[in-house]
Protein backbone atom coordinates (compact mmCIF):
# COMPACT_ATOMS: atom_id res chain seq x y z
CA UNK A 1 0.00 0.00 0.00
CA UNK A 2 1.01 3.15 -1.00
CA UNK A 3 1.58 6.44 1.66
CA UNK A 4 1.65 9.99 1.22
CA UNK A 5 5.42 9.66 2.96
CA UNK A 6 6.19 6.78 0.28
CA UNK A 7 8.02 8.42 -2.91
CA UNK A 8 9.30 5.48 -4.77
CA UNK A 9 6.62 5.63 -7.66
CA UNK A 10 8.53 8.67 -8.86
CA UNK A 11 11.58 7.11 -9.54
CA UNK A 12 10.13 5.44 -12.50
CA UNK A 13 7.17 5.49 -15.01
CA UNK A 14 4.20 4.01 -15.74
CA UNK A 15 5.09 3.70 -19.69
CA UNK A 16 8.55 2.14 -18.89
CA UNK A 17 9.11 -1.39 -17.59
CA UNK A 18 12.01 -2.17 -15.32
CA UNK A 19 13.92 -3.81 -18.33
CA UNK A 20 13.39 -0.18 -19.91
CA UNK A 21 11.29 -1.36 -22.66
CA UNK A 22 8.03 0.45 -23.74
CA UNK A 23 5.19 -0.57 -21.39
CA UNK A 24 1.86 0.27 -23.32
CA UNK A 25 -0.92 1.54 -21.69
CA UNK A 26 -4.51 0.38 -22.07
CA UNK A 27 -7.08 2.69 -20.38
CA UNK A 28 -10.65 1.71 -19.60
CA UNK A 29 -13.37 3.62 -21.63
CA UNK A 30 -14.06 6.72 -19.43
CA UNK A 31 -18.00 7.89 -18.57
CA UNK A 32 -19.49 10.35 -16.69
CA UNK A 33 -19.83 13.86 -15.73
CA UNK A 34 -17.12 15.73 -16.69
CA UNK A 35 -15.93 13.22 -19.93
CA UNK A 36 -19.29 14.67 -21.21
CA UNK A 37 -18.45 18.05 -20.48
CA UNK A 38 -14.83 17.56 -21.77
CA UNK A 39 -16.48 15.66 -24.42
CA UNK A 40 -18.52 19.21 -25.36
CA UNK A 41 -15.87 21.35 -24.55
CA UNK A 42 -13.46 19.09 -26.96
CA UNK A 43 -16.13 18.80 -29.83
CA UNK A 44 -15.99 22.66 -30.00
CA UNK A 45 -12.53 23.11 -30.11
CA UNK A 46 -12.30 20.22 -32.86
CA UNK A 47 -14.47 22.26 -34.62
CA UNK A 48 -12.58 25.35 -34.31
CA UNK A 49 -9.50 23.81 -35.00
CA UNK A 50 -10.93 22.68 -38.02
CA UNK A 51 -13.11 25.36 -39.37
CA UNK A 52 -10.64 28.33 -38.43
CA UNK A 53 -7.91 28.35 -41.67
CA UNK A 54 -11.14 28.30 -43.65
CA UNK A 55 -12.82 31.41 -42.04
CA UNK A 56 -12.29 34.79 -43.57
CA UNK A 57 -13.01 38.34 -41.95
CA UNK A 58 -12.58 41.10 -44.24
CA UNK A 59 -10.23 38.90 -46.17
CA UNK A 60 -8.35 37.83 -44.13
CA UNK A 61 -7.68 33.79 -42.93
CA UNK A 62 -8.95 33.99 -38.90
CA UNK A 63 -5.42 31.91 -38.02
CA UNK A 64 -2.45 31.83 -40.19
CA UNK A 65 0.76 31.31 -39.45
CA UNK A 66 3.35 31.75 -42.35
CA UNK A 67 6.64 31.01 -41.34
CA UNK A 68 8.12 30.71 -44.43
CA UNK A 69 6.76 34.64 -45.69
CA UNK A 70 6.64 35.92 -42.02
CA UNK A 71 2.72 36.53 -42.32
CA UNK A 72 0.24 35.82 -39.16
CA UNK A 73 -2.83 36.25 -38.68
CA UNK A 74 -4.51 35.84 -35.52
CA UNK A 75 -8.33 36.32 -35.01
CA UNK A 76 -8.01 38.12 -38.58
CA UNK A 77 -5.72 40.52 -37.98
CA UNK A 78 -3.04 40.35 -40.25
CA UNK A 79 0.39 40.56 -38.62
CA UNK A 80 3.68 41.31 -41.28
CA UNK A 81 7.40 41.85 -40.52
CA UNK A 82 7.22 45.04 -39.78
CA UNK A 83 4.45 43.82 -36.44
CA UNK A 84 6.58 41.17 -35.12
CA UNK A 85 6.47 43.21 -31.62
CA UNK A 86 2.67 42.24 -32.10
CA UNK A 87 3.00 39.02 -32.71
CA UNK A 88 5.45 38.47 -29.58
CA UNK A 89 3.02 40.65 -27.20
CA UNK A 90 0.65 37.90 -28.24
CA UNK A 91 2.59 35.19 -27.94
CA UNK A 92 3.68 36.35 -24.17
CA UNK A 93 -0.21 37.17 -23.53
CA UNK A 94 -0.77 33.38 -24.19
CA UNK A 95 2.48 32.00 -22.09
CA UNK A 96 0.93 34.48 -19.37
CA UNK A 97 -2.70 33.10 -19.23
CA UNK A 98 -1.65 29.45 -19.39
CA UNK A 99 0.42 30.22 -16.36
CA UNK A 100 -1.92 31.67 -14.40
CA UNK A 101 -4.58 29.00 -15.33
CA UNK A 102 -1.68 26.51 -13.99
CA UNK A 103 -0.72 28.65 -11.01
CA UNK A 104 -4.76 28.49 -9.91
CA UNK A 105 -5.97 25.39 -11.99
CA UNK A 106 -3.29 22.72 -12.17
CA UNK A 107 -2.63 21.34 -15.59
CA UNK A 108 -6.52 21.54 -16.17
CA UNK A 109 -5.04 23.40 -20.07
CA UNK A 110 -3.68 19.44 -21.06
CA UNK A 111 -6.87 17.84 -19.82
CA UNK A 112 -9.64 19.96 -21.58
CA UNK A 113 -7.65 22.34 -23.72
CA UNK A 114 -4.33 21.07 -25.67
CA UNK A 115 -4.79 19.51 -29.06
CA UNK A 116 -2.82 16.41 -28.10
CA UNK A 117 -5.13 15.25 -25.49
CA UNK A 118 -8.12 16.20 -27.67
CA UNK A 119 -7.34 14.12 -30.66
CA UNK A 120 -5.95 11.33 -28.93
CA UNK A 121 -8.84 10.82 -26.29
CA UNK A 122 -11.75 12.26 -28.32
CA UNK A 123 -10.58 11.37 -31.53
CA UNK A 124 -7.96 7.96 -32.18
CA UNK A 125 -9.01 6.65 -28.73
CA UNK A 126 -12.38 6.45 -29.53
CA UNK A 127 -11.84 4.94 -32.72
CA UNK A 128 -9.43 2.46 -31.09
CA UNK A 129 -12.64 1.41 -28.36
CA UNK A 130 -14.90 1.04 -31.51
CA UNK A 131 -12.25 -1.23 -33.39
CA UNK A 132 -10.98 -3.41 -30.57
CA UNK A 133 -13.17 -3.05 -27.99
CA UNK A 134 -12.72 -1.81 -24.25
CA UNK A 135 -9.52 -2.24 -21.62
CA UNK A 136 -10.12 -5.98 -21.72
CA UNK A 137 -10.30 -6.88 -25.23
CA UNK A 138 -7.27 -4.98 -25.62
CA UNK A 139 -5.24 -6.40 -23.63
CA UNK A 140 -6.33 -10.07 -24.66
CA UNK A 141 -6.09 -9.01 -28.46
CA UNK A 142 -2.61 -7.14 -27.27
CA UNK A 143 -1.21 -10.73 -26.31
CA UNK A 144 -2.99 -13.30 -29.44
CA UNK A 145 -0.50 -14.31 -31.46
CA UNK A 146 -1.23 -12.47 -35.13
CA UNK A 147 -4.39 -14.22 -36.51
CA UNK A 148 -7.02 -13.46 -38.69
CA UNK A 149 -8.99 -11.31 -35.89
CA UNK A 150 -6.06 -9.54 -34.89
CA UNK A 151 -4.52 -8.50 -38.45
CA UNK A 152 -8.29 -7.98 -39.47
CA UNK A 153 -8.71 -5.43 -36.53
CA UNK A 154 -5.01 -3.92 -36.20
CA UNK A 155 -5.01 -3.02 -39.77
CA UNK A 156 -8.27 -1.38 -40.24
CA UNK A 157 -7.44 0.84 -37.18
CA UNK A 158 -4.06 1.87 -39.13
CA UNK A 159 -5.75 2.49 -42.50
CA UNK A 160 -8.23 4.44 -40.23
CA UNK A 161 -5.50 6.38 -38.33
CA UNK A 162 -4.09 7.12 -41.33
CA UNK A 163 -6.80 8.73 -43.35
CA UNK A 164 -7.47 10.97 -39.81
CA UNK A 165 -3.30 11.63 -39.99
CA UNK A 166 -3.88 12.92 -43.43
CA UNK A 167 -6.84 14.90 -43.15
CA UNK A 168 -4.96 16.28 -40.16
CA UNK A 169 -2.17 17.78 -42.18
CA UNK A 170 -4.01 18.82 -44.60
CA UNK A 171 -5.37 21.44 -42.28
CA UNK A 172 -2.25 21.69 -40.72
CA UNK A 173 -0.75 23.15 -43.89
CA UNK A 174 -3.49 25.14 -44.15
CA UNK A 175 -2.65 27.33 -40.88
CA UNK A 176 0.73 27.11 -42.47
CA UNK A 177 0.36 28.27 -46.68
CA UNK A 178 -3.12 29.72 -46.53
CA UNK A 179 -6.65 27.75 -47.14
CA UNK A 180 -6.75 29.50 -50.07
CA UNK A 181 -3.36 28.06 -51.80
CA UNK A 182 -4.05 24.66 -50.19
CA UNK A 183 -7.64 24.67 -52.16
CA UNK A 184 -5.63 25.70 -55.06
CA UNK A 185 -2.63 23.18 -54.63
CA UNK A 186 -5.65 20.15 -54.48
CA UNK A 187 -7.62 21.69 -57.24
CA UNK A 188 -4.92 21.62 -59.70
CA UNK A 189 -3.80 18.63 -58.59
CA UNK A 190 -0.67 17.24 -56.18
CA UNK A 191 1.53 15.93 -58.80
CA UNK A 192 2.09 19.38 -59.77
CA UNK A 193 2.87 21.01 -56.55
CA UNK A 194 5.33 17.92 -55.47
CA UNK A 195 7.31 20.53 -53.02
CA UNK A 196 3.97 20.83 -51.54
CA UNK A 197 3.42 17.17 -51.40
CA UNK A 198 6.75 16.11 -49.63
CA UNK A 199 5.52 18.13 -46.17
CA UNK A 200 2.32 16.72 -46.39
CA UNK A 201 3.52 13.21 -46.44
CA UNK A 202 5.82 14.36 -43.21
CA UNK A 203 3.16 15.64 -41.55
CA UNK A 204 0.95 13.04 -41.92
CA UNK A 205 4.21 10.42 -40.70
CA UNK A 206 4.38 12.52 -37.60
CA UNK A 207 0.87 13.03 -36.69
CA UNK A 208 0.24 9.05 -36.58
CA UNK A 209 3.23 8.66 -35.07
CA UNK A 210 2.57 10.69 -32.52
CA UNK A 211 -1.29 9.35 -32.11
CA UNK A 212 -0.85 5.64 -33.24
CA UNK A 213 2.91 4.84 -31.18
CA UNK A 214 4.27 7.80 -29.14
CA UNK A 215 0.76 8.72 -27.91
CA UNK A 216 0.83 9.56 -24.02
CA UNK A 217 4.46 9.71 -23.87
CA UNK A 218 4.23 12.97 -25.51
CA UNK A 219 3.01 14.57 -22.24
CA UNK A 220 5.22 12.76 -19.71
CA UNK A 221 8.40 12.48 -22.45
CA UNK A 222 8.29 15.44 -24.99
CA UNK A 223 6.05 18.31 -23.22
CA UNK A 224 7.90 20.65 -21.34
CA UNK A 225 4.85 21.79 -19.58
CA UNK A 226 4.25 19.02 -17.25
CA UNK A 227 7.61 19.98 -16.06
CA UNK A 228 6.45 23.20 -15.78
CA UNK A 229 3.52 22.88 -13.59
CA UNK A 230 6.51 21.85 -10.78
CA UNK A 231 7.75 25.02 -10.77
CA UNK A 232 3.99 26.83 -10.75
CA UNK A 233 1.96 24.71 -8.62
CA UNK A 234 1.67 25.06 -4.74
CA UNK A 235 -0.60 24.01 -1.87
CA UNK A 236 -3.07 26.17 -3.27
CA UNK A 237 -3.70 25.23 -6.89
CA UNK A 238 -6.74 23.44 -7.07
CA UNK A 239 -5.79 20.17 -9.13
CA UNK A 240 -7.10 16.84 -9.45
CA UNK A 241 -6.73 15.53 -6.19
CA UNK A 242 -7.26 12.55 -3.94
CA UNK A 243 -8.25 12.47 -0.72
CA UNK A 244 -5.48 10.77 1.43
CA UNK A 245 -7.52 11.85 4.91
CA UNK A 246 -11.05 10.43 3.75
CA UNK A 247 -9.71 7.53 1.71
CA UNK A 248 -6.56 6.36 4.02
CA UNK A 249 -8.29 7.16 7.60
CA UNK A 250 -6.06 5.39 10.43
CA UNK A 251 -5.32 1.83 8.82
CA UNK A 252 -5.50 2.15 5.07
CA UNK A 253 -7.37 1.28 2.09
CA UNK A 254 -9.55 -2.23 2.63
CA UNK A 255 -11.36 -4.30 -0.23
CA UNK A 256 -15.11 -3.98 0.05
CA UNK A 257 -17.07 -6.13 1.81
CA UNK A 258 -21.28 -5.87 2.12
CA UNK A 259 -22.20 -5.26 5.52
CA UNK A 260 -18.80 -4.17 6.81
CA UNK A 261 -18.31 -1.33 9.28
CA UNK A 262 -15.49 0.39 7.82
CA UNK A 263 -15.47 3.28 9.97
CA UNK A 264 -15.39 1.12 13.23
CA UNK A 265 -12.79 -0.65 11.77
CA UNK A 266 -10.70 2.27 11.09
CA UNK A 267 -9.97 2.03 7.16
CA UNK A 268 -10.97 4.87 4.60
CA UNK A 269 -13.46 5.34 2.44
CA UNK A 270 -11.02 3.79 -0.67
CA UNK A 271 -11.50 0.04 -1.41
CA UNK A 272 -8.30 -0.46 -3.61
CA UNK A 273 -10.42 -1.52 -6.73
CA UNK A 274 -7.88 0.27 -8.80
CA UNK A 275 -10.19 1.71 -11.49
CA UNK A 276 -8.86 4.87 -11.06
CA UNK A 277 -5.55 3.27 -12.08
CA UNK A 278 -6.90 1.45 -14.76
CA UNK A 279 -8.75 4.62 -16.74
CA UNK A 280 -5.97 6.74 -16.51
CA UNK A 281 -4.70 7.53 -19.82
CA UNK A 282 -1.17 8.18 -18.73
CA UNK A 283 -0.83 4.73 -16.34
CA UNK A 284 -0.76 6.93 -13.08
CA UNK A 285 -1.95 5.88 -9.62
CA UNK A 286 -3.76 9.47 -8.22
CA UNK A 287 -3.53 8.19 -5.01
CA UNK A 288 -0.20 8.61 -4.98
CA UNK A 289 -0.44 12.23 -5.08
CA UNK A 290 -0.05 15.03 -7.76
CA UNK A 291 2.07 13.74 -10.29
CA UNK A 292 4.08 15.21 -13.35
CA UNK A 293 2.12 12.81 -15.80
CA UNK A 294 -1.45 13.49 -14.52
CA UNK A 295 -3.34 15.90 -17.32
CA UNK A 296 -5.97 16.68 -14.99
CA UNK A 297 -8.43 14.73 -17.65
CA UNK A 298 -10.95 14.22 -14.74
CA UNK A 299 -11.24 10.27 -15.79
CA UNK A 300 -10.43 9.26 -11.95
CA UNK A 301 -13.15 11.54 -10.87
CA UNK A 302 -15.82 10.17 -12.90
CA UNK A 303 -14.72 6.20 -12.18
CA UNK A 304 -14.14 6.71 -8.23
CA UNK A 305 -17.65 8.66 -7.97
CA UNK A 306 -19.30 6.08 -10.02
CA UNK A 307 -17.60 2.87 -7.39
CA UNK A 308 -18.54 5.44 -4.43
CA UNK A 309 -21.61 5.55 -5.58
CA UNK A 310 -22.46 2.07 -6.01
CA UNK A 311 -21.48 1.10 -2.39
CA UNK A 312 -22.91 3.96 -0.95
CA UNK A 313 -20.31 5.94 0.55
CA UNK A 314 -20.38 10.04 -0.84
CA UNK A 315 -18.90 10.64 -3.81
CA UNK A 316 -15.86 13.29 -4.20
CA UNK A 317 -13.16 11.25 -2.83
CA UNK A 318 -10.93 12.02 -6.16
CA UNK A 319 -11.88 15.70 -7.16
CA UNK A 320 -11.03 19.07 -7.72
CA UNK A 321 -8.99 20.29 -4.82
CA UNK A 322 -5.92 21.94 -3.49
CA UNK A 323 -3.45 19.92 -1.05
CA UNK A 324 -4.51 23.02 1.66
CA UNK A 325 -8.15 22.19 1.37
CA UNK A 326 -7.71 18.82 1.53
CA UNK A 327 -5.56 19.14 4.69
CA UNK A 328 -7.00 21.85 6.11
CA UNK A 329 -10.67 22.33 3.92
CA UNK A 330 -9.40 25.60 3.77
CA UNK A 331 -11.67 27.09 0.45
CA UNK A 332 -9.95 28.48 -2.50
CA UNK A 333 -8.94 32.48 -3.03
CA UNK A 334 -6.69 34.42 -5.14
CA UNK A 335 -2.99 34.82 -4.05
CA UNK A 336 -0.57 37.47 -4.24
CA UNK A 337 1.04 35.16 -7.04
CA UNK A 338 -2.12 34.93 -8.76
CA UNK A 339 -3.15 38.19 -8.40
CA UNK A 340 0.51 39.67 -9.95
CA UNK A 341 -0.41 37.41 -12.68
CA UNK A 342 -3.82 38.92 -13.18
CA UNK A 343 -2.41 42.44 -13.34
CA UNK A 344 0.55 41.19 -15.91
CA UNK A 345 -1.93 39.82 -18.10
CA UNK A 346 -4.44 42.22 -17.84
CA UNK A 347 -1.62 45.06 -18.80
CA UNK A 348 -0.42 43.26 -21.53
CA UNK A 349 -3.46 42.61 -23.03
CA UNK A 350 -4.68 46.19 -22.50
CA UNK A 351 -1.43 47.10 -24.35
CA UNK A 352 -1.98 45.10 -27.39
CA UNK A 353 -5.24 46.17 -27.18
CA UNK A 354 -4.24 49.69 -28.12
CA UNK A 355 -1.43 49.31 -30.31
CA UNK A 356 -3.91 47.18 -32.46
CA UNK A 357 -5.90 50.63 -32.70
CA UNK A 358 -2.98 52.77 -33.44
CA UNK A 359 -1.98 50.32 -36.10
CA UNK A 360 -1.92 51.98 -39.79
CA UNK A 361 -3.29 49.77 -42.59
CA UNK A 362 -0.07 50.83 -44.30
CA UNK A 363 3.52 51.25 -43.06
CA UNK A 364 5.81 53.28 -44.89
CA UNK A 365 9.71 53.13 -45.08
CA UNK A 366 11.75 56.36 -47.00
CA UNK A 367 15.58 55.94 -46.67
CA UNK A 368 17.71 58.19 -48.47
CA UNK A 369 19.54 56.37 -51.38
CA UNK A 370 22.89 54.57 -50.47
CA UNK A 371 26.17 56.32 -51.10
CA UNK A 372 24.25 59.25 -52.79
CA UNK A 373 25.46 62.69 -51.51
CA UNK A 374 22.70 66.13 -51.78
CA UNK A 375 23.07 67.86 -54.80
CA UNK A 376 23.34 72.04 -54.84
CA UNK A 377 20.32 73.68 -57.32
CA UNK A 378 19.52 76.95 -58.62
CA UNK A 379 17.98 79.17 -56.54
CA UNK A 380 19.95 77.80 -53.44
CA UNK A 381 17.75 74.66 -53.65
CA UNK A 382 19.29 71.30 -51.68
CA UNK A 383 18.04 67.88 -53.33
CA UNK A 384 18.32 64.37 -51.68
CA UNK A 385 17.08 61.05 -54.03
CA UNK A 386 14.75 59.04 -51.43
CA UNK A 387 14.15 55.32 -51.87
CA UNK A 388 10.26 54.59 -50.33
CA UNK A 389 8.38 51.44 -49.76
CA UNK A 390 4.87 51.05 -48.46
CA UNK A 391 3.61 47.59 -46.84
CA UNK A 392 -0.58 47.48 -47.57
CA UNK A 393 -1.66 45.48 -44.90
CA UNK A 394 -5.04 45.23 -45.94
CA UNK A 395 -7.23 42.88 -48.52
CA UNK A 396 -7.99 46.06 -50.61
CA UNK A 397 -6.29 48.02 -52.87
CA UNK A 398 -5.40 51.36 -51.17
CA UNK A 399 -5.92 53.79 -54.22
CA UNK A 400 -4.52 57.73 -54.80
CA UNK A 401 -1.92 57.71 -52.28
CA UNK A 402 0.39 60.81 -52.12
CA UNK A 403 3.51 62.11 -50.20
CA UNK A 404 3.37 65.72 -48.68
CA UNK A 405 6.39 67.05 -47.11
CA UNK A 406 5.00 68.28 -43.59
CA UNK A 407 8.02 69.49 -41.71
CA UNK A 408 9.64 71.97 -44.37
CA UNK A 409 7.98 74.20 -47.28
CA UNK A 410 9.68 72.13 -50.28
CA UNK A 411 9.02 70.02 -53.25
CA UNK A 412 8.87 66.96 -53.41
CA UNK A 413 8.69 64.57 -56.99
CA UNK A 414 8.19 60.94 -57.86
CA UNK A 415 10.46 59.24 -60.19
CA UNK A 416 8.71 56.94 -62.99
CA UNK A 417 5.13 57.47 -61.57
CA UNK A 418 1.85 60.02 -60.97
CA UNK A 419 2.10 61.82 -57.85
CA UNK A 420 -1.05 59.99 -56.76
CA UNK A 421 -0.24 55.94 -57.21
CA UNK A 422 -2.12 52.54 -56.13
CA UNK A 423 -0.42 50.70 -53.51
CA UNK A 424 -2.04 46.59 -54.03
CA UNK A 425 -3.80 44.67 -51.60
CA UNK A 426 -1.13 42.78 -49.03
CA UNK A 427 1.41 44.12 -51.81
CA UNK A 428 4.08 46.32 -51.78
CA UNK A 429 4.97 49.75 -54.02
CA UNK A 430 8.51 50.88 -54.47
CA UNK A 431 9.72 53.70 -56.09
CA UNK A 432 12.03 56.73 -56.08
CA UNK A 433 11.52 60.56 -54.87
CA UNK A 434 13.09 63.43 -55.23
CA UNK A 435 12.98 66.13 -52.49
CA UNK A 436 13.90 69.69 -52.51
CA UNK A 437 14.50 72.11 -50.33
CA UNK A 438 15.59 75.90 -49.76
CA UNK A 439 19.05 75.88 -48.20
CA UNK A 440 17.94 78.59 -45.72
CA UNK A 441 15.51 76.69 -43.98
CA UNK A 442 17.98 73.78 -43.15
CA UNK A 443 19.93 73.46 -39.93
CA UNK A 444 22.99 72.02 -40.05
CA UNK A 445 24.14 68.82 -42.92
CA UNK A 446 21.72 66.47 -41.50
CA UNK A 447 17.86 67.49 -40.97
CA UNK A 448 14.95 65.14 -40.10
CA UNK A 449 12.28 65.66 -42.18
CA UNK A 450 8.51 64.24 -41.84
CA UNK A 451 6.88 63.07 -44.35
CA UNK A 452 2.94 62.01 -44.54
CA UNK A 453 1.20 59.57 -46.79
CA UNK A 454 -2.22 60.65 -47.92
CA UNK A 455 -5.26 58.92 -49.53
CA UNK A 456 -6.44 62.01 -51.03
CA UNK A 457 -6.85 64.42 -48.61
CA UNK A 458 -6.87 61.87 -45.46
CA UNK A 459 -3.52 61.36 -43.70
CA UNK A 460 -3.23 57.55 -42.96
CA UNK A 461 0.51 57.56 -42.20
CA UNK A 462 3.99 59.71 -41.26
CA UNK A 463 7.35 58.67 -41.64
CA UNK A 464 10.61 60.28 -41.06
CA UNK A 465 14.28 60.30 -42.89
CA UNK A 466 17.36 62.22 -42.93
CA UNK A 467 17.84 64.91 -45.53
CA UNK A 468 21.57 66.23 -46.18
CA UNK A 469 22.74 69.56 -46.31
CA UNK A 470 26.06 71.44 -46.80
CA UNK A 471 27.92 71.63 -43.35
CA UNK A 472 27.01 75.23 -41.71
CA UNK A 473 30.69 77.07 -40.22
CA UNK A 474 29.83 79.66 -37.83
Amino acid sequence: METQDNETFRDSMSTITEEGKRAWIFPKKPSGKFYKYRTWVSYALLAFLLVSPFIKINGNQFLMFNILERRFNIFSFPFWPQDFHLFVISMIIGVVFITLFTVAFGRIFCGWICPQTIFMEMVFRRIEYWIEGDRGKQIRLSKQPWNAEKIRKKGLKLIVFLIISFLIANVFLAYLISSDRLIQYITDGPLNHVSTLIPLAIFTAVFYFVFAWFREQVCIIACPYGRLQGVLLDTKSIVVAYDHKRGEAENGRKKFRKNEDREVLGHGDCIDCFQCVHVCPTGIDIRNGTQLECVNCTACIDECDYIMESINLPKGLIRYASEENIENKTPFKLTNRIKGYLAVLVILIGLLTGMLFLRNDIEATILRLPGQLYEHKDNNIISNVFTYKLLNKTTNDIKNVRFKLMSHKGELKLVATSDNFIVPSEGISKGTLFIEINNSTLTGDRNKIKIGVYQGDKLIETTTANFLGPRSFK
